[in-house]
């Protein structure tokens, strides 16, 4: 669809131009404050420092999360009302949009590709601290890779086709095959948290055990505040799909959800070859 026949439908429509000039807004200054607040306060938890006499410990960086999640679900309120009610998002904006969640995820990439690059590092050219072997030699016991780790890359590749199935059945305008998809997906995420922090209750090592422990926590751990964050993504959208806000036509938000759900698979295909398979080795 050219820029002119949209330029030519909205002006129909009553609106002067497709391109959503957003209103000014509050949330960008008050959620960048609550994350400098949850940040900050993380370090001076992990610090224990003081301003003043005032020592919250731990409370500084939890009102943070709690503001950030607040500004979040306002901020993202927004967007929807802008979406469905006010009827904002036309072609040419969704294409900018798609652009902001492609970008996104391509920095998502880097995230990532930051944890491998120091697994990889300490993995092929092992410290000499560590008797230059990989394991580490203080490292008795890792996470066998066909036993839990095999069950939740099952249970991520299930989700993968049953987000697929989501987006397909909205696709052709069956509503009763979205809500179920999503449904499926939301609670397959939900088992892959439950059964990470299963893995996690009963490792043999922790966060402090060196470099192995480290990289392993760190990258699986980041993967799965992304799983329960995807999950939380998609459960909105089975919340939107109920209401009736997703169309044949108009649908991005479960297109977003699914590019990021897609993106969490494919991250844990390389943590399952890297870190399970070839750290056990």
């Amino acid at each position: 669809m050219s820029a002119e026949h949209d330029i030519i439908h909205y002006e129909d429509s009553g609106i002067p131009q497709p391109y959503h000039l957003v209103k000014p807004s509050v949330w960008p200054l008050l959620g960048a404050l609550a994350a400098g607040l949850m940040m900050g306060g993380a370090v001076m938890f992990m610090h224990k420092t003081k301003i003043g006499s005032l020592d919250l410990g731990w409370g500084w960086p939890v009102i943070g999360l709690v503001g950030v999640l607040a500004i979040m679900a306002v901020w993202w309120r927004d967007v929807i009302r802008e979406a469905t009610f006010e009827k904002l998002h036309s072609p040419i904006v969704k294409i900018g949009l798609r652009y902001g969640m492609a970008l996104f995820i391509a920095s998502e990439v880097m995230f990532f590709s930051a944890f491998f690059w120091a697994y990889y590092s300490a993995a092929l050219y092992p410290p000499a601290i560590f008797g230059g072997v990989w394991p580490p030699n203080n490292i008795t016991e890792t996470v066998d890779p066909f036993d839990m780790p095999f069950m939740m890359t099952l249970i991520l590749l299930l989700s993968g086709t049953t987000v697929t199935w989501a987006h397909h059945a909205i696709v052709h305008g069956d509503k009763k095959g979205l809500v179920q998809g999503l449904a499926c997906t939301v609670a397959l995420g939900f088992s892959f948290s439950l059964c990470q922090a299963y893995e996690y209750a009963h490792a043999e090592f922790g966060l402090k055990s060196g470099i192995f422990g480290s990289t392993f926590f760190m990258a699986t751990g980041f993967h799965g505040l992304h799983v329960i964050i995807g999950t939380i993504f998609l459960a909105v959208c089975l919340w939107r799909s109920n209401r009736g806000d997703f169309t044949k036509d108009s649908h991005f938000g479960l297109e977003a959800a699914a590019w990021y759900w897609h993106f969490v698979d494919v991250v844990w295909l390389f943590l399952f070859i890297s870190v399970y398979w070839y750290g056990s080795r």
